[in-house]
Order: C-alpha cells, then structure tokens, then sequence
C-alpha cells in the first residue's frame, strides 16, 4: 500500500495581483494578496496536511478495542502535554538562572506542581488509563515517568513511586514503542487523526519514528492464527 505524504490545500479566499495588457519583463514580479492582510507577499506558506489511511477492521470487537483505546487516549493526552511544556518551560527557565539557590527553587516549586497535579489525576483514572499516560509522557518528552521524577526528586522517590504504581499494575519505566508495540501505533494513529480534527492540539514526537512506515508495518501484518 503506498501513501502520500503530504497534499498541500489551496483556499478560495486567496486573491492573486494581475497586471492585464501588458508583458512583465525579467525585473517584475507578481504579489499574492492575502484577504485581511495588507502586505503583499511573493508567496504562501501553506500548513502540510497528512493523509490518513481509511480505518477497517477484522472483526466487530477489534473495532470496540480501538474505540476504547481512542476514548482513553483523548482523555489522557492533555495530561502529556501538560508535562512537556512545563518540563520545556523549566529547563529554558533554568537556563537564564545562574545561581543555584534560585536554581532549587524554581525546580522544587515546580515538582511540586508537577506532583500535585498528577497525583490528583492519577487517583482519577483507571489502570489501562494511567498506563497509556505513562507512554504518552514518554512520547511528549522523550523521558520516562520514572526518569521524570528520579530527575525532580532522587533515585529513592522514583523508585516509591513506581513501586506505588506497580501495585496497580503501571509502570512507569514503560515507553512509548510504536515501532514494536501494535498497540502504542494505534495511539499514534488515534492523535494524528484527532490532531488533523483539531480536537487535539499537536505537539509533535518526542521519539523518532516514520508514522508511514509504520502503518505499512502493521497493516500488512497478519494476525496470528488461533490454535484449534
């Protein structure tokens, strides 16, 4: 199966300068006038748009399978993204500081957030729910959970706290692996078509993959026959 990359979308409302009866010579050039915009330009930056494949499944519960993963997935992903921007927002703000008293303080103010925020959440969610947060962090920030908050705190709490998380059956240390784990390309797929709707704001991997060859991956692999 071959995909397209990218299609690049054209819309109505873009007007284009002409300059009727007469030839433009070598040292003329035409202007794009954008509706609503009052500078000229010589070209457009137009956004790329994927192409997703068409969904199909095998059977009637593969299809509840992905719509439960899909639920779950939308519903934790904020929470990712959350604790990617404020792990950007500290390492760039940490970079302007120069003393390290100043340097504690701002990192112990945000564990803090960072802690509360998830631990009030986590109470929140289910098993299977934790457990797609914990990839997605990992996706969001190229760091496990458990590096996340051996880095804020020490090795000792990160250790509690996947201990902690173990007894509901999460770990922590788990990653984000779409190339080998079928289930974690269903969770790439389910963003990129919620980031295409708009219902999810993107942010972009974390983990390098191709999202294409990855569908042509698992598209194409069978499912295991079931023993008789």
């Amino acid at each position: 199966m071959i995909f397209f990359r990218y299609i690049f979308l054209f819309f109505p409302f873009l007007v284009l300068s002409q300059v009727s009866g007469r030839t433009l010579d070598s040292t003329q050039t035409d202007y794009i006038i954008v509706k609503g915009d009052s500078i000229p330009r010589t070209s457009i930056d137009l956004d790329e748009v994927m192409l997703l494949h068409k969904l199909k499944f095998n059977s009637r519960e593969e299809r509840v399978r992905y719509l439960i993963l899909r639920r779950k997935t939308i519903k934790v992903y904020p929470y990712a993204k959350m604790a990617a921007d404020r792990l950007d927002s500290l390492t760039k703000h940490l970079a302007t500081l120069t003393k390290k008293r100043d340097k504690r303080r701002y990192t112990k103010r945000i564990q803090k957030y960072i802690e509360g925020e998830f631990s009030e959440k986590l109470k929140k969610m289910s098993r299977t729910e934790g457990q797609i947060l914990v990839k997605l962090i990992h996706r969001q920030t190229g760091i496990t959970a458990f590096n996340l908050v051996k880095e804020l705190r020490n090795g000792w709490r990160a250790f509690w706290y996947n201990t902690t998380a173990s007894m509901f059956d999460i770990s922590l240390k788990r990653e984000f692996d779409p190339v080998n784990e079928k289930e974690d390309y269903l969770i790439e797929d389910i963003l990129q078509r919620n980031f295409q709707s708009g219902r999810l704001e993107r942010q972009k991997s974390a983990i390098p993959f191709d999202f294409y060859d990855l569908t042509n991956k698992w598209l194409r692999a069978k499912t295991p026959e079931k023993d008789e």
